[in-house]
């Protein structure tokens, strides 16, 4: 199953790059400045663009994008109207765009039209990180009916091989290492075991493995770069947003902090 993400990662890798992808908070402080920070990112040199699903009990998640979460939802953010955004991005930018979605959320829509309207609308792929794979078998069939969206799973330090080896089978674009045992938004941990599971993986399934939580720097992004095939940033640019989202340069000053992340990939 090919898509944006695997030709983006497959560009990336002739080019010897690696994938930047940033993660937003839909919604927050409003779907109009999503729409106009996707485009901001894109043009910045994001390469694949995480859009989270606020939802009210959020388990993987940090105070920062806890709090971002709180005020998608009391902006009145939903799945819905997310999808209705991507479906007017879709009219102006090509970036892989990939939901960060809790499965209550999913459900209540219904698996199968959830799975149609991200289709439709141009979403590439999604995250549901309260489901392991091996209760997946419904998500996995129904997004696989419905042409897409792809289903990336995580790992963490903590995952056995058995778990490896079933979620690199079962992941479509890239995997998702999670660099430490713990909530989004918590500082990096020594890169030395990180780099060697993270390159454990790579062995084990020739798929595309992208790092996220506790990367927030320029510096941080490089280092995870020089083994990973993608770096996530998240907590650090969901803050910046919530505190300077009134500023009359806010999209520049995330123009520049994104082409800096960027720089620093190469």
């Amino acid at each position: 199953m090919k898509n944006r993400i695997q030709e983006t990662f497959n560009d990336l890798q002739a080019k010897g790059e690696k994938a930047l992808i940033p993660y937003i908070m839909a919604g927050d402080p409003s779907l109009e400045v999503t729409e106009s920070l996707v485009l901001t990112l894109a043009e910045a040199g994001a390469d694949v663009i995480e859009l989270g699903v606020p939802f009210s009990d959020p388990i993987a998640d940090g105070p920062v994008i806890q709090q971002a979460a709180e005020r998608a939802l009391k902006s009145g953010t939903t799945l819905k109207k997310i999808l209705s955004t991507v479906r007017s991005l879709r009219t102006k930018t090509n970036v892989p765009l990939i939901f960060m979605a809790y499965y209550n959320t999913i459900l209540t829509m219904g698996l199968k039209n959830f799975c149609e309207q991200a289709v439709s609308a141009g979403v590439d792929g999604v995250i549901v990180p309260d489901v392991p794979p091996e209760e997946s078998d419904e998500l996995c069939q129904a997004t696989k009916a419905a042409g897409g969206p792809v289903v990336i799973f995580l790992l963490a330090p903590t995952s056995t091989p058995p778990r490896r080896k079933d979620v690199i089978q079962r992941t479509h674009g890239f995997i998702y290492y999670v660099s430490l045992t713990g909530i989004t938004g918590a500082q990096l941990p020594d890169l030395t075991q990180v780099k060697k599971n993270v390159q454990t993986i790579q062995k084990m399934g020739k798929k595309p493995v992208a790092v996220g939580f506790g990367i927030a720097t320029p510096e941080q992004a490089h280092n995870v770069a020089q083994f990973a095939d993608g770096v996530i940033i998240g907590s650090a640019l969901v803050r910046n947003i919530a505190e300077h989202h009134q500023d009359p340069d806010f999209l520049s000053n995330i123009k520049a902090t994104t082409e800096n992340l960027k720089a620093a990939l190469r």
